[in-house]
């Protein structure tokens, strides 16, 4: 038995399908079953309110502006080859500090004391040679 005062007909020409769950596209306004919710399905005209993607260079994560009708991995392509400020160059590779007092040496990699749970450079990894204060039981890795 059809209840025809509950939910809605779908706004889609060629479905107009009873929903008891409505869906309403929060471009254009109109509601439609879940087939034909996305702007693709109902061809929504208002698609482009809501619609816009703003891509981001995967090397300097800026925002790159893509003018309507444009394609976007080509103005990020267009972007990396002219206008990219990244610089490998710059890109830190030692950034794990030692903790030892007076100690300003990075490593690339972090070296963890089992015992007492600092991490050191090559010269104070062993216990002996950064005076490790820790416990005797070393640190169980979880």
């Amino acid at each position: 038995m059809e209840l025809p005062w509950l939910g809605e007909r779908c706004s889609e020409r060629a479905c107009r399908q009873l929903d008891f769950l409505p869906l309403k596209c929060d471009a254009c306004g109109e509601v439609f079953c879940k087939d034909h919710i996305r702007y693709d399905d109902h061809k929504c005209s208002s698609a482009y309110k809501r619609n816009v993607q703003v891509p981001v260079c995967p090397l300097c994560y800026t925002p790159i502006p893509v003018q309507k009708g444009e394609i976007p991995d080509i103005v990020v392509g267009a972007h990396i080859d002219k206008d990219c400020k990244y610089n490998p160059a710059q890109q830190k590779i030692f950034t794990n500090k030692c903790v030892k007092p007076g100690c300003k040496r990075k490593e690339m990699m972090k070296l963890v004391c089992e015992q007492c749970g600092g991490s050191f450079c090559i010269k104070h990894r062993h216990p002996l040679d950064h005076e490790c204060k820790g416990s005797s039981q070393p640190i169980s890795k979880a």
